[in-house]
């Protein structure tokens, strides 16, 4: 079972609009290009799929991802406007992936750059690991641990702590995947579970940097990830923008 991370588009409405280095939408179809060729069995977008939060900008978004082939499903980040994006194609709380599941928490604060889940979400996400020991993904927009951007860093996940707390004692959880760093990332929580982070489609972040700053030498990419008898193995494909 193949799953492809999709992460942070910042699309316009008007597909010709520009980033600080690039052009969004055509580089969400560079990258869809090259996923759809790796014969995904879905996809999984996590999160800032617009920019500017239009209707527009969430149906450019659908056509473009619509050429995958294949599944896809996306959950919302802090640049998103959710009401928009489920008009445009519902969410989905978890994915059943030929014996693995996958649960997608959603982690914007409304006017917020910075992420939380939340008491409610973290009670309901400790009932759904109990109540099924698949191994299982937890995707999610913000990273919940510190990536060495000390900019980013306070923008992270604010209850990661509670977070980690509500995943201790389920050995089913084998790996979180995130958006939001713009960067191709591998960290580890407290309890050992491996924190995946994917590059955007949009412009890339600098790793390690004080304040912002964008990289201007790392291409767009995606994340793959291959599932097997409750194991994974993952790696980062970079396209020409």
């Amino acid at each position: 079972m193949r799953l492809i991370q999709v992460t942070d588009c910042h699309l316009h409405a008007d597909p010709l609009a520009r980033s600080r280095i690039g052009i969004p939408h055509r580089q969400l179809e560079r990258v869809v290009a090259a996923a759809a060729r790796l014969r995904p069995d879905a996809v999984l977008v996590t999160g800032d799929v617009s920019e500017d939060r239009t209707a527009a900008s969430y149906a450019l978004a659908e056509r473009v991802l619509a050429r995958l082939g294949c599944p896809w499903f996306w959950l919302p980040g802090n640049h998103d406007e959710p009401g928009r994006m489920a008009e445009c194609r519902p969410f989905h709380a978890s994915l059943d992936l030929d014996g693995w599941r996958v649960l997608l928490l959603d982690t914007q604060v409304v006017g917020q750059a910075a992420g939380e889940l939340g008491e409610a979400r973290l009670t309901a996400i400790a009932e759904r690991l109990a109540d099924d020991d698949r191994p299982t993904l937890v995707a999610m927009h913000h990273p919940p641990l510190a990536v060495g951007s000390a900019w980013m860093d306070a923008l992270g996940l604010v209850d990661a702590a509670a977070f980690w707390d509500c995943l201790s004692g389920h050995d089913n959880v084998a790996a979180v995947l995130c958006g939001h760093i713009h960067q191709a990332f591998v960290g580890q929580g407290p309890s050992g579970i491996p924190v995946y982070g994917c590059p955007a489609t949009s412009d890339q972040f600098l790793p390690g940097s004080e304040s912002f700053a964008v990289d201007e030498a790392s291409l767009p990419g995606f994340r793959v990830v291959d599932l097997h008898d409750g194991e994974l193995t993952t790696w980062v494909e970079r396209v020409e923008p």
